[in-house]
């Protein structure tokens, strides 16, 4: 990317390092002989769905908005889970939905009839707790202690219900072959029995295949093993692999305080409005030019979210020069879970969305004003 072309602040997105992404999943998913579908709760810019759509043909969504977006945007019906419906929704939920997990058998006693007055066919399936995760965040843990998120073993009844096709387990985050591997050894010892009586299994997102590193023929051949010894069809749902550094977030600095020795520069941007993981789980974003401080470093700087509140900054880092009021600085792989978990918190202004396309021109998707802040409020 050209940065001087590009407006500050602005979240980037480089086609280029989307289509590589979608490329290997495609691979995976055919040499798995599985279907990988995107899931909008991490990567939901609609503008880069005719891209996304060469390469995967469904999408998750867990909201009546999110599988409207996907009806309009993805052109098909999602793969809808919610921990609890609406009955004033649940109608226009279904035009939407081809597929329609319930969080408990109570859920499903209650809507299942519903899905049978659909038009189009709705496949129901039921989200079960594995109890076993090796995600050490509890904030991201779908089986920690007291988890309000799928059966538990000790609840599920002797046979399945009538009507329920599918079941559905989510567990992991930013994992790879191996822990998927480990939570299948648990979910077959709990809930191999109820695999004949199903069509399909949905082992949710949290595969990090397009990490450096990720054993993509581990991860291929424990599917096609799975698949093959209880003849369903698998289904997986990655949140961060689609968008895994594809993008940028160009910010600019616009002032330098110093209080006790510590220097801080402040940027156009928020950590706690348009950053919020980097605060909740909470991690470091990598930045052009910067690393760990060390004992040797000589231009320590905080960098200060532009929100007035207190927590809103990241400690230290060590720059190769002195910083100055004016010069931007990129902070790198900020598509995936940043977007769709943006705020105008304190009315600050949003970042515009862009693509550095594949011929390597600049596209601005949306920029914000003042009547998105106000016509959130009331």
């Amino acid at each position: 990317m050209n940065y001087s072309e590009i407006p500050s602040p602005a979240f980037v997105l480089d086609e280029k390092l989307l289509r590589q992404n979608l490329q290997l999943i495609d691979r995976v998913q055919k040499d798995a002989g599985i279907e990988i579908i995107l899931a909008f709760k991490g990567f939901a810019m609609w503008s880069a769905f005719p891209l996304v759509r060469e390469y995967l043909k469904g999408a998750t969504a867990s909201s009546l908005y999110e599988a409207r977006l996907c009806f309009e945007e993805m052109h098909t019906r999602a793969h809808t889970y919610s921990p609890v419906y609406f009955e004033h929704e649940f109608e226009e939920l279904m035009s939407y939905s081809s597929h329609i997990v319930f969080n408990s058998f109570t859920q499903f006693e209650k809507f299942y009839p519903e899905t049978l007055k659909t038009e189009h066919p709705v496949s129901c399936g039921i989200r079960v707790n594995p109890e076993f995760s090796d995600v050490e965040t509890d904030l991201y843990n779908p089986s920690a202690a007291g988890s309000r998120l799928g059966v538990g073993i000790e609840n599920m009844p002797d046979e399945l219900p009538e009507g329920i096709e599918g079941i559905h387990f989510h567990v992991l985050c930013e994992s790879d072959s191996y822990s998927l591997e480990k939570v299948l050894e648990k979910f077959e010892a709990n809930f191999g029995k109820y695999l004949s009586q199903i069509k399909w299994v949905n082992m949710g997102g949290g595969h990090l295949m397009t990490r450096k590193g990720y054993d993509h023929e581990h991860l291929i051949k424990i599917l096609k093993a799975f698949r093959e010894k209880y003849k369903v069809n698998v289904i997986l749902e990655p949140g961060s692999a689609i968008a895994w550094e594809t993008g940028v977030l160009v910010s600019t600095i616009q002032d330098i305080v110093l209080h006790k020795g510590i220097k801080t520069a402040i940027l156009d941007v928020s950590f706690t409005a348009h950053m919020p993981d980097t605060l909740e789980m909470p991690y470091r974003p990598k930045i052009i030019g910067a690393s760990e401080p060390t004992p040797d470093s000589r231009h320590l700087f905080r960098l200060g979210g532009v929100s007035c509140l207190a927590g809103d900054f990241m400690e230290s880092y060590s720059f190769d020069h002195e910083l100055q009021v004016g010069e931007k600085l990129i902070l790198l792989d900020m598509i995936h879970y940043t977007m769709v978990k943006t705020t105008m918190f304190n009315g600050v202004n949003h970042p515009a969305i862009a693509i550095w396309t594949e011929d390597e021109t600049l596209k601005i998707v949306r920029e914000f004003t003042y009547q998105d802040f106000k016509s959130r409020l009331s």
